[in-house]
């Protein structure tokens, strides 16, 4: 897996909002923000440390007792760090799945995403300090070992409120951004082109002329397809089915247009249609089938939209045998087949992370796109 920019923003977006549904990147770069972290918590509590128990300024030029002290900090911060990331991947995969979680009131969250980290800072805490040389029955025989016990569980009980507000905080900014990008991309993409509409239109008038009962068709197909495309922008979820029924409301209308050139054939099994998706996913795939494989062929051709579940993934289709990927562009053609895959690609990129995948390939003839989500993440 290629690590750039996007990933890592995606990566530490997931671990900072623990509830996704699925986390970006690989394993080990959760582990490396767990770690980075702890760097920096250590890195705190050394600095506190120093102003609470340094005797002069001979202590603060002290550089190797700043590097044991951060040394045992490090240690001490790791293993909490650490343990609540691991109760957090075993309660995640057993009990408090993503699914679950979405579904709880704000007192429930705050109680659990709370709760962890105290439970890891009591286990964690004792064994750490063991692990970096202390002793915490030698501790407890002293005054001052006592105090330092309170105190630092005290602080630790309090960062973990602060850190458990904070991330909650970060998480609903993330999310709000999430829609508000999602939103924009989904309104630039559900906006009917004009020339589809006139020519619709127009198609409708001639055919009023000399053959009304088929004018009456299509634009009977023209009104279901305007109905389910409105639908669809005004939600802010959708589901396979609904998608699929927009697809075949949109390749019913053009195939009043073009007759014979277009064929279409739609195949998804129940467990498929009742998944969740994003609205005006699946249509721009269509369109480009239609718009870029099938119109410029003389022959025209057959859109196949296929939704399955494979294993633990969502997986649709839109294949065609149309002009294929590596047809030279028609004069005067018109553009926007990479500014709708971008747009796709944006989205799945928002809404689920980089674990969701949109894949374009030449079939010869024709073209295949395949969107493959986590069956997990589909929840909404």
């Amino acid at each position: 897996m290629k690590i750039d920019k996007r990933l890592l923003s995606a990566s530490w977006d997931s671990w900072v909002r623990n509830e996704v549904a699925e986390r970006a990147g690989t394993r080990w770069l959760q582990w490396l923000w767990t770690l980075l972290f702890a760097a920096g918590l250590a890195g705190f509590f050394t600095v506190l440390g120093f102003f609470a128990f340094g005797r002069g300024t001979g202590a603060w030029r002290n550089l190797a007792g700043w590097a044991e002290w951060y040394g045992r900090n490090f240690i001490v911060c790791l293993t909490v760090a650490g343990l609540i990331h691991l109760l957090f991947d075993i309660l995640r995969t057993w009990w408090a799945t993503p699914a679950r979680i979405q579904q709880w009131k704000d007192w429930q969250r705050s109680v659990f995403f709370t709760g962890v980290p105290l439970v890891g800072v009591v286990i964690g805490w004792p064994i750490g300090v063991e692990l970096a040389g202390g002793s915490l029955v030698r501790w407890l025989s002293t005054e001052d070992g006592k105090n330092i016990i309170v105190g630092s569980i005290v602080i630790s009980m309090m960062l973990s409120l602060a850190l458990h507000y904070w991330f909650s905080a970060k998480s609903r900014q993330i999310d709000a951004e999430r829609r508000a990008t999602e939103a924009q991309l989904r309104l630039l993409q559900a906006q009917i082109e004009p020339h589809f509409l006139f020519n619709t239109l127009a198609n409708v008038q001639s055919l009023m002329d000399h053959d009304p009962p088929k004018a009456k068709q299509m634009l009977a197909s023209f009104t279901d397809y305007l109905r389910a495309s409105l639908s669809t922008l005004r939600g802010e979820h959708s589901a396979v089915a609904q998608e699929l029924d927009l697809a075949q409301s949109y390749l019913q209308l053009l195939q009043g247009r073009m007759e014979e050139r277009l064929r279409f054939e739609i195949d998804a099994d129940a467990e498929a249609r009742a998944q969740p998706l994003p609205p005006l996913l699946l249509q721009p795939l269509v369109e480009n089938a239609v718009v870029h494989g099938l119109e410029p062929s003389i022959e025209g051709g057959t859109v196949r939209v296929s939704a399955h579940v494979d294993g633990q993934r969502l997986v649709l289709e839109v294949q065609d045998d149309g002009r294929g990927l590596d047809a030279s562009p028609r004069p005067g053609a018109r553009r926007g087949n990479g500014l709708a895959l971008g747009n796709i690609r944006q989205r799945l990129l928002a809404r689920y992370g980089p674990g969701a995948t949109l894949d374009v390939q030449a079939t010869h003839p024709g073209t295949l796109a395949r969107i493959s989500i986590p069956l997990q993440a589909t929840t909404p």
